[in-house]
């Protein structure tokens, strides 16, 4: 019976139910040497016996006395006042004392527990010497090594239980950590992910689907005229088959279309033809010097970022030229987009809008800045737009020394 501790565990009910045992086996044996043994008062021994039996089996089965700490002091009372009956009849009630001492030591407080233990090993040896009609130190000896092994035992095993609750509690704050910080770290990988998406679909999708729009508004204006017309509407038509490719190329996850089975200089010259057969707009592509080849991700982001900046010239700039230029800047590769048109002041850049846009600068700056690049926009009102993007190439293995 365990009214301080929480749910019995299987080990402690094992324990529970040795001291139950051991508890009905010594008041059998005390009252069967009695019978046995033709000893005075021997009826008296047994009933005193089955009455400390059954009080202290009501313990175990009244929930009461089970679930609260002061009906248990009183049980562990009633118990004891019986077996010092039953000492009184008969010697053989000393050997009840040693469960006693594990029961008052696991009832009581410390302090109360401990004194009780003495007063039960006081009690066992004075009435063990009033039945042997003398006292000796070896009458002594038996209590109270009993008492002390108790003693031993029992807050051996709390301080045992102590140290595993709080093993148990520790465990318990790591699990629930290692569970936030999963939640943490799939959170951070969603906004990253979104992050990521909304920067692909303003890059391909809603520059493609603008420039459709730009197209067919063309077209409307070229009705009068059935060559003109059907040429925009092709157009636009081509601009929608390639948007469709990147949609369908974004949802697999692989690199954009415009650079497959080319370089990106090759996607850079193709961009700015397709941007000069679609628009009233001269674009040239210029590469300078020998080009060589570039990590994936530093060929996505720089197609993304000329791609960006050539739609805000269609969009915005209402220039005649535009022209891209790709090269190297020392340890850098650099991308330069530069149009005639009528430039606006950088440091009034409108604010992202889901109506209007304003995402492209933002997040131009994001895709150069995930790879430790940086962004340029020299711009004024009247005077055109120069954009500059450059990337950090990685440092040149170091070359073996020649001897």
């Amino acid at each position: 019976m365990n009214t301080a501790a929480p749910a019995l565990t299987p080990t402690t009910r094992t324990l529970a139910w040795c001291l139950h045992l051991l508890i009905v086996a010594l008041l059998a044996l005390a009252a069967g040497r009695a019978v046995t043994e033709g000893r005075p008062h021997a009826g008296a021994t047994v009933a005193v016996a089955v009455a400390c039996g059954l009080v202290y089996a009501a313990g175990p089965l009244v929930p009461r006395i089970r679930g609260d700490r002061r009906a248990a002091v009183w049980w562990l009372a009633a118990v004891g006042a019986v077996w010092l009956v039953l000492l009184g009849l008969t010697a053989d009630g000393v050997w009840v004392a040693f469960p006693l001492y594990f029961l008052q030591l696991h009832l009581l407080p410390r302090r109360a527990g401990l004194a009780a233990v003495a007063a039960t090993a006081l009690a066992a040896i004075a009435a063990f010497a009033v039945h042997q009609g003398s006292f000796s130190a070896a009458m002594a000896i038996g209590p109270a090594i009993g008492a002390a092994v108790a003693v031993a035992v029992v807050w051996g095993y709390q301080a045992l239980y102590r140290e595993s609750e709080q093993r148990r509690r520790l465990i318990e704050e790591l699990t629930a950590t290692r569970a936030d910080l999963a939640e943490a770290q799939h959170t951070a990988g969603v906004l990253a992910e979104r992050e990521r998406l909304a920067r692909e679909i303003h890059d391909t999708l809603a520059q493609g689907l603008s420039s459709i729009q730009l197209l067919l508004r063309a077209a409307e204006r070229a009705l009068p005229d059935p060559e003109n017309s059907a040429r925009y509407v092709g157009q636009a038509r081509q601009a929608a088959v390639d948007n469709l490719a990147e949609a369908r190329r974004f949802v697999a996850a692989l690199a954009p279309p415009a650079l497959e089975g080319t370089t990106l200089a090759g996607a850079l010259e193709r961009l700015c033809a397709t941007t000069g057969a679609r628009h009233r707009l001269t674009a040239r592509f210029r590469l300078n010097g020998d080009q060589a080849p570039l990590p994936t991700p530093y060929e996505v982001v720089l197609l993304r970022v000329a791609q960006s900046a050539v739609a805000n010239t269609v969009r915005h700039a209402r220039a005649t030229t535009v022209e891209v230029t790709l090269g190297r800047c020392g340890d850098h590769v650099a991308l330069d987009v530069v149009d005639d048109g009528i430039g606006f002041d950088p440091a009034e850049l409108p604010a992202p809008d889901p109506e209007r846009g304003g995402f492209g600068v933002a997040s131009m700056r994001a895709r150069l800045g995930a790879l430790g690049g940086t962004l340029t926009i020299e711009s004024a009102p009247g005077q055109g737009t120069a954009l500059a993007a450059r990337l950090p190439l990685a440092p040149p293995a170091e070359t073996e020394a020649r001897p």
